[in-house]
């Protein structure tokens, strides 16, 4: 390519974002301020040339990228500002395929707009443009094509009376970084009985603390140390070494089921199928001699990148006669047995085991040494030798030099085995002075101001009310949770959404929804997404979705993936059974996961109690390796279920009758009908009968044979009830 070329194309853009345009626009630019504030926001279009043309190109501040649109009238470009602002400038570079005819209009809802700008004599080229108006979208709509091609704009630059300054966002200090007060440090020159009395405190606040609202993360830097850890809920226990190794603590990291009645008898409390909601992360741990470990655990309790060097046994349930109910192993070495006793099912991936004692109903291991042969069912086994793609959750760890960093794994391709055990780690170390440590009252004009300037978030423990969604626009962000940091949506919209761009992480988040109904709660990649991140994905690594139960909370769909290439690794959305703001007309939520995208790829994914499909897969190539489900408990009648055509309420997992290739090994579905047990599902799973659809180790269950489901999948794999609580179906078709 020609450099004068590449010179002039830069020159014009610079013109376009108020530089050097005369003394007319310099003056206008000085009053409306430098700043670009539609650069790296949300944008959407009418329509596309290709792919390679997307809407987001076009305020990228990339002058070799542009938005080209369909060769046909009328088209129109929106940018996302993000909230309301006064917009009194407004700079287009046009391609050579512009706009003759065309108006700028402001909008605060995408429903009422307000134009701002029109002309039928555009002439293309860069045009700097004062307006005088306010709003939170902006939309430019051409009417009329300057040539037989399309609309296209490298660049558009918008300008606001404020400056566009913002808020302030802190700087972090990486050698000494403020992570809150419900954030315990600890090094080995702090005293054992400091350090003890600190995890007591907090484990006899978060004992029964189920939908309480604090929010704890325990941290030791490298180092050994003596501790007994009983772990309650929402609390991160997790080791600041670049390798679990580095934190050795002698002792137990636990979780007890010591709290909640099982069955009739108040006495007995082995129940664990409420241990939700805590985690231990990238520590090693040794037992004293003799001493078992105990993991009683349900859902949201991640045991990740962890080594257990002493104990003869972890155990997964209460060691006697409790229920449990779900669980994680994930890059994690335990160097004897894992028995999972009574516990109904349970994901491994990536992991090392001196062995494996138990089934219930659904035990799935991809990549995992030391798990069981393949069989199924009795013992239900579902063996994968190897995981074909998957990035590791990222974790805060101290370097050498004391300062804090976030490693981000490397994407590893048909792995097996931890990512650590053999050698350092793949992966990029980035400073915390590159992250926003957010604390709770941030607003949320900070924290996407944070984001705008390209920083990376570190959510420390709490509760944040979010007035507005967290956008992420930028390839290869990380959004870090620590201590179930909870996200709440107030005001009906999504709390999170990520652009259709590679690389970014997700990890350790908790969204909680609010009583304004959100369309959905969690979007990764806006509708109608088409580009390829085979070779980058998005993940979600222990994302959670709470529809009720700490209090009324509504949202139509709780998860929307709409980008291609996206991995799952251990999700919970759950609208609540128990607890407050619950009910069939109180927490309404119709759908837990939907996905649009492309060879999206789910590892250790439990969706419970949503009110229609609770999993919808609408895209093609789709991956989902373990799955566990509930359907909602709380259903009034029949008529107040049923997805119409005769069948008798909703599919668990429903893949589209569009889609062609869709593949899943080791999935579950329950029914516990308890309120009218005469209600009938038609089937667990729903699905298209084509050869490229596949489903490997299937099972229904009638918990207590309370309700009844006719069949596994489709028409196929025999009713479970009362008579015959499982059944079991090894393939379809």
């Amino acid at each position: 390519m020609s450099l004068k070329p590449l010179r002039c194309l830069v020159a014009l853009l610079l013109v376009a974002g108020g530089i050097g345009a005369g003394d007319a626009a310099a003056a206008t630019a000085a009053a409306c301020g430098s700043t670009n504030v539609a650069l790296n926001r949300p944008a959407t279009a009418s329509s596309t040339e290709n792919a390679g043309l997307p809407a987001t190109a076009a305020v990228d501040g990339n002058p070799g990228t542009r938005w080209g649109s369909a060769f046909a009238d009328p088209q129109w470009l929106q940018v996302d500002l993000g909230s309301s602002v006064a917009v009194c400038q407004v700079g287009l570079s046009w391609e050579a395929a512009y706009g003759k005819a065309f108006r700028i209009e402001l909008s605060d809802d995408t429903s009422t707009w307000r134009q701002v700008y029109a002309t039928t004599t555009g002439t293309g080229g860069v045009q700097n443009l004062d307006v005088t108006g306010t709003g939170r979208y902006l939309r430019i709509t051409g009417t009329q094509r300057g040539t037989g091609y399309g609309y296209s704009l490298w660049e558009v630059a918008v300008h606001t009376t404020d400056g566009g300054s913002g808020p302030v966002v802190p700087p972090t200090d990486p050698a000494n970084p403020d992570l809150g007060p419900n954030v315990s440090v600890f090094s080995p020159s702090t005293p054992q009985a400091d350090m003890q009395n600190r995890l007591n405190q907090i484990a006899a606040e978060m004992h029964t603390n189920q939908f309480g609202t604090q929010r704890y993360a325990v941290l030791w830097k490298p180092g050994t140390y003596t501790a007994d850890v009983n772990l309650g809920f929402y609390t991160q226990a997790a080791g600041l070494g670049l390798s679990p190794d580095d934190v050795n603590l002698n002792g137990h990291v636990r979780v007890e089921a010591d709290w909640l009645q099982q069955g009739d008898n108040p006495n007995n409390k082995g129940n664990a199928t409420q241990n939700f909601w805590r985690s231990a992360e990238n520590l090693a741990v040794t037992t004293p001699p003799g001493q078992i470990e105990r993991w009683a655990v349900s859902q949201a309790a991640p045991y990740r990148r962890m080594h257990l060097k002493g104990a003869p046994e972890i155990q997964l349930w209460n060691g006697g006669d409790g229920w449990a109910s779900g669980g994680l192993f994930a890059d994690t070495k335990i160097d004897n047995t894992v028995v999972s006793g009574s516990q109904q099912q349970w994901f491994s991936r990536n992991s090392e085991f001196g062995g494996w004692n138990g089934s219930v109903w659904n035990m799935v291991f991809t990549g995992t040494t030391g798990a069981p042969p393949q069989h199924f069912p009795n013992p239900s086994h579902t063996v994968i030798d190897q995981t074909p793609k998957v990035r590791e959750k990222p974790f805060l760890y101290v370097d050498a030099a004391g300062n804090y960093n976030v490693f981000v794994p490397a994407l590893r391709s048909s792995s097996a085995g931890t990512s650590w055990s053999h050698g350092a780690p793949a992966g990029t170390s980035i400073s915390l002075a590159d992250f926003y440590v957010v604390k709770p009252g941030a607003s949320v004009e900070t924290i996407n101001a944070a984001l705008d300037q390209g920083k990376h978030l570190l959510f420390t423990p709490g509760i944040y009310h979010l007035s507005d969604t967290i956008r992420v626009n930028r390839a290869n962000t990380v959004v870090l949770g620590l201590g179930l940091a909870t996200l709440i949506p107030d005001t009906g919209q999504a709390a999170i959404s990520v652009a259709d761009v590679d690389g970014v992480k997700l990890a350790g988040l908790l969204v909680d929804a609010g009583p304004a109904n959100s369309p959905v709660l969690i979007q990764v990649g806006p509708v109608g997404s088409t580009a390829s991140h085979a070779a980058n994905p998005t993940s979600l690594h222990d994302v959670y979705v709470r529809i009720g139960g700490a209090h009324v909370g509504k949202a139509t769909v709780s998860l929307q993936v709409n980008s291609n290439d996206v991995i799952g690794d251990h999700l919970w959305l759950w609208r609540g059974d128990h607890g407050d703001g619950v009910g069939w007309n109180v927490n309404t939520a119709a759908n837990g996961l939907v996905v649009n995208g492309n060879n999206v790829t789910m590892y250790g994914l439990f969706v419970e109690h949503y009110q229609q499909y609770e999993v919808l897969w609408n895209g093609n190539g789709g991956r989902t390796y373990f799955f566990q489900n509930e359907f909602p408990y709380d259903v009034p009648d029949q008529a107040s279920w049923s997805s119409g055509g005769g069948t008798q309420g909703w599919a668990a997992y429903k893949v589209a009758n569009s889609v062609t290739t869709h593949e899943a090994w080791g999935v579950g579905s329950y029914c516990f009908f308890s309120p009218n047990t005469s209600i009938v599902a038609s089937r667990s799973f729903e699905v298209p009968d084509t050869a490229g659809v596949r489903f490997h180790d299937l099972v229904s269950v009638s918990l207590g044979g309370v309700g009844t489901i006719s069949n596994v999948i489709n028409n196929t794999g025999g009713t479970a009830n009362a008579a015959n609580q499982q059944r079991y179906l090894v393939s379809y078709p």
